[in-house]
């Protein structure tokens, strides 16, 4: 055991971690259940533990998008449960075999999934984020090191107690999720240079939070980004559909990333259309913003400045545009695009497909809300988050995403 108490803490994951990669499907999904119990019977300890994060908060001017995400009340931490649930309900990765041979020496070749080791998460005022990461690297036989933030921490150390307990009454090594909270920002730090007891990091937060986190870490970094989020509605869009949808993708839930933070739409349906999204949007509280162009089509849009296309908002607001063609919607979104989600309203096969074509982002739609971009939506479970890189994994990672792979070789007596 060491000395330093920080690394003793990472050194207990490491080891949960060795051994949980051995344990069966039935031993984690036991685990999983305990989780989800654990939290629908520990509901008023949770809300009590987030109404102080919560207080906090607000003295420190926290905004009205954090204090959304860092809120746990009842409906969400039963949603939360449900997430565990479906996690326990998908396939185990760890064992599965991708591809495989027998060469002509008559050697066997098999590629498997295999756990990373130890997780890290570096993220803010999303306590959620504590139970999806810890489920899914559960499943996926990884142990989980957490650094959740200042803003959540009476809600995170709250969560990984009882997460712990859940793991540890099912007889596995309850120490296999680990949190580093109490460390401060030296913890996030240190975490970030724990190569050797940590093989990946994943940061879920602001652009700043992110960028830190890629610039200075050690340990291999699987980026997540921030959200300027684009729906482009085409001449041929169905009225009720585009406003439908806008509707649906802006205000939904403004403070997630994957909200729209940019309308464009093409000249030829902005008579026919601009007016009346403009006002289904204005009705709903979003302030937007506009170019004079833009402005001189519809009513209520304040003027749009250079920063207004380069900002995630994470609130009701949003900045349209009016374009001339499906290329420069295409150049609008190349310019100023995160690489996170695009979606498209359109009646038009060809525009369809040339956006799902041309537009390079982690996941492009085609008539359907941005707001499905989730890892809960898309039959994951829960997600680890969002990933806008493109090597190893991209959109939202699951079970699947936490794993790597080796290969087995097993031969009788061949020598080279």
């Amino acid at each position: 055991m060491s000395n330093d108490p920080f690394l003793d803490r990472l050194s207990r994951a490491r080891e949960a971690a060795r051994r949980l990669a051995t344990a069966t499907a039935a031993q984690k999904n036991a685990a999983l259940e305990a989780i989800a119990a654990g939290i629908e019977g520990s509901v008023p300890r949770v809300v009590a533990a987030n109404r102080l994060d919560l207080e906090r908060g607000r003295e420190s001017g926290l905004t009205e998008g954090l204090l959304d995400r860092l809120t746990l009340d009842e409906s969400r931490l039963h949603g939360l449960a449900s997430a565990v649930r479906e996690v326990i309900a998908l396939p185990d990765p760890v064992g599965q075999i991708l591809r495989g041979s027998t060469l002509a020496n008559g050697i066997q070749i098999s590629q498997v999934r295999v756990p990373f080791g130890v997780v890290g998460a570096i993220y803010e005022a999303r306590p959620n984020v504590t139970v999806d990461i810890a489920a899914l690297a559960l499943k996926s036989g990884n142990g989980a090191v957490l650094r959740g933030g200042t803003a959540a921490e009476q809600s995170n150390r709250v969560l990984v107690e009882l997460i712990q307990e859940a793991i540890s009454g099912v007889g596995l090594d309850g120490d296999a999720v680990q949190t580093v909270d109490e460390f401060g920002r030296e913890g996030a730090t240190r975490l970030m240079r724990a190569r050797g007891y940590v093989d990946v990091l994943i940061p879920r937060g602001s652009a700043g939070l992110i960028s830190t986190v890629v610039q200075e870490s050690t340990v291999p970094v699987i980026e997540t980004g921030s959200g300027i989020v684009h729906v482009f509605v085409d001449a041929s869009a169905d009225a009720d559909t585009a406003v439908a949808i806008v509707e649906n993708a802006k205000t939904h839930r403004p403070s997630v990333c994957n909200a729209a933070e940019t309308l464009l739409v093409h000249r030829d349906a902005a008579d026919r259309l601009l007016p009346r999204l403009a006002k289904t949007l204005l009705d709903r509280g979003v302030a937007l913003y506009g170019d004079e162009r833009t402005r001189g089509l519809a009513d209520g849009l304040s003027p749009a400045e250079e920063s207004t296309w380069e900002t995630e908002h994470l609130a009701l607001e949003m900045g349209v545009r009016v374009v001339d063609s499906l290329d420069e919607a295409l150049a609008h979104i190349e310019r100023y695009s995160t690489r996170h989600t695009e979606a498209i309203v359109t009646e038009d096969y060809e525009n369809a497909q040339r956006f799902l074509a041309e537009v390079d982002s982690a996941v492009v739609m085609v008539n359907a809300s941005t707001r499905f971009t989730d890892g809960g939506e898309f039959g994951f479970g829960a997600e680890v988050g969002i990933s806008t890189q493109k090597l190893h994994a991209r959109g939202p990672m699951g079970l699947q995403e936490l794993t790597s792979t080796k290969w087995l070789v097993r031969g009788s007596g061949q020598i080279r």
